[in-house]
């Protein structure tokens, strides 16, 4: 199922948007004008992404330090730790993340 997460204004650049899709929390980043959506979850301890420092790419766990890159999901440390990523479309003005 596709949920509407807010309009494109809504995420400033850089920063992520914590949502709910098909019951689970999801971050929506915005990174170059781009959205990219993980799960907010940090699989280390449950601490939450979607509050993370993002340099780049890489989403940084404001818990413990883990990092992950918000377009493929995989940690550029630990490549064996990954989190879940979800499609993302925007329609006009519109985000959608696919569930």
């Amino acid at each position: 199922m596709t949920t509407k997460v807010g309009s494109v204004d809504e995420i400033r650049e850089g920063t992520a948007k914590v949502v709910s899709v098909d019951g689970e929390d999801v971050a929506v980043f915005k990174h170059e004008g781009q959205f990219y959506a993980i799960q907010h979850t940090c699989p280390h301890k449950g601490g939450p992404l979607g509050e993370g420092e993002l340099d780049g790419d890489v989403v940084t766990c404001p818990w413990h330090g883990w990092k992950f890159d918000i377009k493929t999901g995989v940690s550029p440390v630990l490549p064996t730790a990954k989190v879940k990523t979800y499609k993302v479309d925007v329609k006009g003005n519109e985000v959608w993340v696919e569930g």
